[in-house]
């Protein structure tokens, strides 16, 4: 067992652990930040993304002694200060971005990386940088308009599916 010390949705923190454990786990069982899911333990499904030093990272495959010093944000760091729904959140509950809600904290993290690198992303872009996320009740249209509306884009202007 080891001393862990990483930043974690602005704040230091620091906790025990083996050199196998997940940064999955790290932040849900050892932080209590259960917002990032865990859907597949094999990065398939994308519903654990989290932010480390501003690049998406599948946290189920990402062993938190390997970050040591890192920089994470889950999805309980989007929202504002005032605890309010922060731009991306808002985004999705506004365009119906969500229904079990399953998969909606890795595609709010995802949305995030994506508007970081590309601000105003075209439908086209969006989807293709969502490929790693899997949603099994939306059929996606929701989401893209999601984002789109949180890149500050006409969302309603979306080509039908």
């Amino acid at each position: 067992m080891s001393q862990v010390k990483m930043k974690v949705n602005g704040r230091e923190v620091s906790a025990a652990t083996e050199g196998r454990t997940l940064l999955s786990s790290y932040l849900r069982d050892l932080l209590g930040l259960t917002g990032t899911h865990v859907g597949c333990d094999t990065s398939q499904c994308g519903a654990c993304v989290v932010l480390v030093d501003g690049k998406a990272v599948k946290s189920c495959t990402a062993f938190a002694a390997d970050l040591e010093g890192a920089e994470v944000t889950t999805v309980e760091g989007m929202a504002n200060p005032d605890g309010s729904l922060g731009r991306i959140q808002q985004a999705f509950q506004d365009y119906h971005g969500l229904q079990c809600g399953f998969c909606t904290p890795g595609m709010v993290m995802s949305t995030a990386a994506l508007l970081a690198e590309n601000p105003k992303p075209s439908e086209e872009e969006v989807r293709h940088y969502l490929e790693g996320n899997i949603c099994r009740c939306t059929g996606y249209q929701n989401i893209v308009r999601a984002v789109m509306a949180a890149s500050g884009q006409d969302a309603g202007a979306l080509a039908a599916e």
